[in-house]
């Protein structure tokens, strides 16, 4: 059914950034539309496909439940330091929206998004179709790449596979960093349909990336049938870990690395992604682009407002469990120079994550000592998808055997009386969703939602 909304105002260039992104918001009947028919004419109307293009970049995809984004900023970080030309494209964004379109490491300016936006607005009119929101700001992520003429793109998939808007493009290298039970809504529940929706990024013949050591059959299913490559951690490629390096190898190279600032595991599959497709990356640079590779919202330390804040954008189990190996030695670290120091929780989740697990996953560490919270700063996030307030504190209050927990009506009232709590030597943590990050980040920085 075609719903292309002819009749709703039509923007210019000369509009503001937040008003295109308020007027494409609300041009589709869902925000979440899986699926490839509609978006595929308009795409191919726009040229962006890489075979449409004398400059034809090199393409690395990367789905997966976890992950994502410190693989995909690892690889951008790789090949831009090698000296290709490197446009990287991630969701959701903290606290501005072009932080989503980055090229060569910087974001996206607004008049470039805008004119781009303005593009796909214009050829979804012309081919009298309704897009999503992510639709829509995809697109124009990838008109933005091909008038910059990126060497390498490096995509992160939205949501599943095989039927985001993402993979239109066709990769030379596919990534799958991990697969678990998330996004049941659009997914499933079971957890090969999972693997094999996840597992629909796999072209005849590429190299593809398997970066767990215990992955649906699905995902093997599908990467046979395409007679891909496949190169998967703990089979074709491991590593090994020291204190303050690491070890690669594989059956054609070992190296010897310094520790990233982000997930080793995520490095890890990272540099197998790099060392698997055809790019001219020397080892040597690899090791220099490891010390430079960050993401926003990922085990992020920050000090604002004189509070030592830390930032994680876990949501699930498999997120929250990969967080607490982080900050247990982190927090155990904090407290040997801050012995007075206390630990301030700001929480909130939304309503179709588990919650539960997540929880009991904390209760654990707290079982083991590792770690006291002295207060948790609860609200619901300002988000059509969030969990309401009274369903998170009845869970905290099943899950959690003890807890100071202090209701608000928004997050920002949290995070300022997490503030109000708390002192310099203390620790603020804030986690949950990436949703719940940039709403405190925006209440520490001023910023309206």
């Amino acid at each position: 059914m075609n719903t292309s909304n002819q009749n709703s105002p039509k923007l210019t260039e000369q509009d503001s950034l937040s008003a295109w992104l308020d007027y494409i918001a609300g041009i589709h009947i869902s925000a979440i539309d899986m699926g490839l028919e509609r978006v595929l004419p308009v795409a191919k109307r726009l040229g962006i496909f890489k075979d449409d293009s004398p400059h034809r970049p090199h393409v690395f995809t990367v789905a997966g439940t976890n992950g994502k984004g410190s693989t995909t900023a690892t690889i951008a970080q790789i090949c831009q330091s090698v000296g290709y030309k490197t446009a990287l494209y991630q969701s959701p964004h903290l606290v501005s929206f072009t932080e989503r379109i980055k090229v060569d490491g910087m974001d996206i300016d607004e008049p470039s998004l805008v004119r781009a936006l303005a593009n796909v607005e214009r050829v979804r009119l012309e081919c009298g179709l309704s897009l999503s929101f992510f639709e829509m700001t995809t697109l124009a992520a990838f008109l933005i790449f091909k008038e910059k003429k990126a060497d390498v793109w490096v995509l992160e998939i939205g949501l599943g596979g095989r039927l985001d808007v993402v993979n239109i493009i066709d990769p030379d290298v596919a990534v799958i960093t991990n697969i678990d039970i998330d996004h049941v809504d659009w997914l499933g529940h079971d957890i090969d349909q999972i693997g094999f929706e996840k597992a629909g990024i796999i072209r005849p013949n590429i190299p593809v990336i398997l970066g767990a050591k215990k992955l649906p059959s699905s995902v093997l299913k599908v990467a046979k049938d395409n007679e891909a490559k496949v190169y998967q951690l703990g089979v074709d490629y491991d590593f090994s870990e020291q204190d303050e390096s690491w070890q690669y190898s594989s059956s054609g190279i070992t190296l010897d690395l310094p520790k990233p600032n982000l997930s080793l595991l995520n490095a890890v599959n990272a540099v197998s992604a790099v060392l698997a497709s055809s790019l001219d990356i020397h080892p040597k640079m690899i090791a220099k682009a490891l010390s430079k590779a960050s993401l926003a919202g990922r085990f992020d330390v920050r000090q604002l407002n004189a509070r030592r804040w830390l930032f994680d954008v876990a949501h699930n189990a498999h997120g929250m469990a990969f967080f607490l190996e982080q900050f247990v030695p982190y927090w155990q670290n904090h407290i040997c120079s801050h012995p007075n120091a206390k630990l301030h929780f700001v929480f909130s989740m939304l309503g179709d994550k588990d919650t539960g697990a997540v929880l009991d996953l904390v209760q654990k560490r707290l079982d083991d000592g590792d770690f006291t919270v002295a207060t948790w700063q609860v609200a619901a996030i300002n988000h059509i998808r969030a969990m309401p307030l009274v369903d998170i504190v009845k869970l905290m209050q099943h899950h959690l055997k003890s807890a100071q927990i202090i209701t608000h009506n928004h997050l920002e009232t949290a995070t300022q009386t997490a503030i109000q709590a708390s002192d310099e030597s203390d620790l603020l943590v804030v986690f949950g969703s990436f949703h719940t990050v940039s709403e405190v980040l925006m209440a520490i920085l001023g910023k309206s939602y």
